[in-house]
């Protein structure tokens, strides 16, 4: 009975890692999206979408995960010996994905800051684009108001 449930949360963890690896491979997509002079915002939403979809499957993996746990913990705990191999497989993995996490973590404060800095030039082009705007409908009210003669201003000859 233990020996089906550690292969289950092996194939488990296996996943996850996998999953993993398709969370760093969408953020260097990200970074990338990020790095061009135009945002492509499309993209980005596109690629912000993938990656909350596999954040999701962790999500589903590690519960299922936590819940098999819980019903085998003292099974294995009883038959550490039996189940060696399949412990030290588990452990390595779980090394793999620890290190795989902070990989992530550490890629997703870059991209967060490089987004940041991203929307921050878009909005200062915004304000540019805005300001010239403003500025070019109030020169051409003015120069209205130049070319605008009050009749009473005008010489009235016959």
């Amino acid at each position: 009975m233990g020996k089906e449930y550690l292969s289950v949360m092996l194939q488990s963890l296996q996943k996850k890692s996998k999953i993993l690896d398709g969370i760093i491979q969408k953020n260097m997509e990200q970074h990338q999206i990020l790095s061009q002079d135009t945002l492509d915002a499309e993209a980005f939403e596109q690629n912000v979408q993938e990656k909350s979809d596999l954040v999701d499957q962790i999500n589903f993996l590690d519960e299922g995960f936590e819940e098999l746990y819980g019903r085998v913990k003292s099974v294995i705990e009883a038959e550490k010996q039996a189940h060696r191999e399949d412990i030290l497989l588990m452990k390595k993995l779980i090394a793999e994905i620890t290190e795989k996490s902070v990989s992530i973590q550490s890629e997703e404060l870059r991209n967060r800051r490089l987004m940041e800095h991203k929307f921050s030039q878009e909005r200062k082009k915004i304000h540019v684009k805005r300001s010239s705007s403003v500025a070019v409908n109030q020169y051409y009210k003015n120069m209205a108001k130049l070319n605008y003669m009050d009749a009473q201003f005008m010489d009235k000859k016959k």
